[in-house]
């Protein structure tokens, strides 16, 4: 009886071992698949908008396409914040530069050269 007690044992402490395997690589898949791609794509951007210069065109979150007419910055309530002004058509839109997400034609209208 003893012996049945010890080969349990044995194998409950096994089975815990390879639980937390399985949970580490499912951790270093969430990882690399998802939280790394991320972090990355989120650094180019903000590497892309410190970039940003008059004439660039842009497009911002609420799917406004224009051209880049001033860029400058506002401190309100404390915070510092840069805010561009976008020429659409006849139009003219003030944006925070955070809610700019594409610089640039897109890759329809300027296809790679040949």
């Amino acid at each position: 009886m003893l012996l049945a007690l010890q080969q349990s044992g044995t194998s409950a402490g096994g089975g815990l071992t390879i639980l937390l395997f399985q949970v580490a690589a499912i951790a270093l898949v969430f990882y690399f698949l998802i939280l790394r791609p991320q972090g990355q794509a989120r650094k180019k951007h903000a590497e892309v908008l410190a970039g940003l210069k008059r004439n660039d065109e842009v497009m911002t979150a609420g799917g406004i396409v224009g051209k880049v007419r001033e860029i400058k910055e506002v401190e309100s309530n404390g915070v510092k914040e840069t805010r561009v002004t976008v020429e659409s058509g006849t139009a003219t839109v003030i944006v925070e530069r955070s809610r700019i997400i594409r610089v640039g034609s897109s890759p329809a209208q300027n296809p790679p050269p040949a």
